[in-house]
């Protein structure tokens, strides 16, 4: 498992795809899977970056790697902002239009149906949200 520790701040959205592109070239990841785990990590990251620190500054510790026996590819992403377990939201109706719809909830919704695993643990002071998707 390689790991990173950046700001939570969308301004370093390179940095963790960058980390997600090294790790994919391991095994390496076919287009279609690590294509779905970007936009995963991506809405997570942004997530936690607009909404774990109240718009305080605060840091993003993320994980990759390949595991085997299924071939997966896990992601962890931990912050240390105030507790929010995303999974624990009612999942979004997405037969409403999006005028009926209310705002938020696409994008656990999103990642909770391109993800093969996805688990919320509260640990102390840190929020960790572990991905797999199988590759």
């Amino acid at each position: 498992m390689k790991w990173i520790v950046t700001d939570a701040d969308v301004s370093e959205m390179d940095k963790v795809n960058e980390l997600i592109g090294q790790v994919a070239e391991e095994k390496p990841v076919p287009p279609k899977p690590l294509m779905q785990i970007m936009l995963a990590v991506e809405e997570l990251f942004v997530n936690v970056a607009h909404y774990a620190y109240d718009g305080k500054p605060g840091k993003v510790k993320i994980g990759a790697g390949i595991e085997s026996a299924p071939a997966a590819m896990k992601i962890i992403i931990e912050d240390m902002g105030k507790p929010f377990d995303p999974l624990a939201k009612e999942e979004a109706d997405v037969t409403l239009s999006a005028d009926e719809r209310p705002i938020g909830g696409l994008g656990i919704f999103l990642v909770r149906k391109t993800m093969d695993d996805v688990r919320y643990e509260r640990d102390g002071d840190t929020n960790r949200l572990t991905i797999r998707k199988l590759i």
